[in-house]
């Protein structure tokens, strides 16, 4: 295996020193499945694996003879004959791919309930895990030697990261390449890891990081990791967010302050516009990907060919989930002739315009935020949010998804027994930065497992 790292030393190192038991996979996917009963973590599990580090992969990244259904049923049966860029990097290194975890339909969703198939937080099977990479989250807080690759389009690496206790991050848009993922927002979409430890996603970044031929939009970019020794709290923020996580968060900063960090207030015009711009775009983006879903070529086969085109079309796409109806009704709406001035283009000079803002703030800090404004909600509750006010708890998320900026979530405090995440932002290509952070502070924080599958 390919085991480059620094530092703190990360699960992956510890597990390569380890001899394992002649019977470990074997021991591993029979703990797996039995907890796979109550939590929902992974919709396929492979049953082959007998080697490697093992890496769990989100249903909407292609691995080649594994169901890709990206949470939805319109892809039910779709089994990819290839592997997306990243997956065939790591398998190249000898990583032993474990199975593919739940996600929300399409990656619509900031709770992991828009689906059939509902993971459950480890931590207390009562509330969610978070969205969209819910099933990654379970996954990586359940298993002890493992890394999950995911994906995040406004916050669902670090949303889920944060509600289940596990590092989560989310690199530069174009550092890793998104061949294989089948898209949401095409401009948005990243590819990303969670972990125990940041050192690990340190290990494997450093596999999968890099350009690719068969995606234009990956960079082949020089990753830097400067430390900035000031971290800035964007004004405001700490009023929306719950009382006790705002507490526990200032409690937090000021242990950073005594650190050495220069803690600033500072003002980021305009970005409460970031939220609409962002599901402007990105519902735009969707409907126009998901359009191909018309039960002929694409997704769920419609076989009642004597249909008239309309009837057709109609049945096929009523497979889509309440969600993405709406995603795909909205999205359609604002890219519309007669409405795109006023929406979609509108939206795309606010992205480019808290770009130009946050770059400017990022040259000199990191930003600095809880990741959610709340600790994980009773799925009840996330289940009557409507729908504009479950969009709202990702308003943490969404500014550095829709810029492109890395950023990196990590458990800071537990709150009734629940984790609470930190999540930092940097420049763009600075992404090792976040991971140094990380792993510094997991010097003198324990992070804490319920369970601890696959322990040697």
């Amino acid at each position: 295996m390919d085991l480059r790292y620094s530092g703190t030393m990360g699960m992956i190192s510890e597990f390569a020193a380890s001899e394992l038991p002649k019977d470990y996979y074997a021991n591993l996917l029979s703990e797996i499945k039995e907890i796979n009963k109550k939590l929902n973590a992974f919709n396929v599990v492979n049953e082959g694996i007998s080697s490697g580090f093992p890496f769990s992969v989100k249903d909407n990244i292609c691995v080649k003879g594994f169901e890709a259904t990206a949470g939805s049923r319109m892809l039910k049966g779709y089994i990819p004959p290839f592997n997306a860029t990243a997956v065939e990097r790591l398998l190249a290194k000898d990583y032993g791919f474990v199975g593919k975890t739940a996600m929300d339909e399409f990656g619509f969703g900031s709770f992991g309930i828009n689906t059939d198939r509902i993971a459950r937080n480890p931590f207390d099977t009562d509330r969610v895990a978070g969205g969209s990479s819910s099933g990654a989250a379970v996954a990586t807080a359940i298993l002890k030697y493992h890394v999950a690759m995911c994906e995040s389009t406004g916050g669902s690496i670090a949303n889920p990261a944060a509600n289940c206790g596990v590092v989560g991050f989310t690199p530069t848009y174009g550092v890793i390449s998104r061949y294989g993922l089948i898209d949401y927002s095409n401009s948005l979409d990243k590819i990303g890891f969670m972990a125990r430890k940041a050192e690990d996603i340190r290990t494997v970044l450093d596999v999968v990081r890099g350009p690719d031929k068969r995606d234009t939009t990956s960079v082949d970019r020089q990753i830097t990791g400067v430390k900035k020794s000031r971290l800035y709290i964007i004004k405001g923020t700490l009023e929306k967010v719950d009382k006790e996580v705002a507490l526990s968060f200032s409690k937090f900063i000021d242990k950073l302050g005594s650190e050495g960090y220069e803690i600033k207030e500072v003002s980021v015009e305009d970005i409460e516009k970031s939220i609409p711009a962002y599901y402007i775009i990105s519902m735009a983006e969707a409907s126009t990907n998901l359009a191909k879903y018309n039960g002929y070529k694409y997704g769920l086969k419609n076989e009642n060919f004597v249909e008239q085109y309309n009837d057709f079309f109609t049945e096929a796409r009523a497979n889509f989930g309440i969600e993405a109806k709406r995603r795909i009704i909205l999205g359609t709406f604002v890219r519309s002739a007669n409405v795109k001035g006023r929406y979609y283009y509108r939206a795309l000079k606010i992205r480019a315009k808290i770009i130009e803002r946050m770059s400017a703030i990022l040259q000199d800090g990191f930003i600095i935020s809880p990741t959610l404004p709340m600790k994980a909600p009773k799925l009840e509750e996330a289940q009557r949010l409507p729908p504009v006010k479950a969009y709202m708890s990702d308003f943490l998320n969404i500014p550095p998804n829709l810029g492109g900026f890395p950023h990196i979530s990590f458990p800071f405090d537990y709150i009734d027994g629940l984790p609470i995440g930190a999540q930092i932002i940097t420049s763009h290509f600075n992404d090792y930065a976040l991971l140094d952070f990380a792993s510094e502070w997991e010097k003198q924080f324990e992070y804490r497992f319920k369970y601890n599958l696959g322990s040697l």
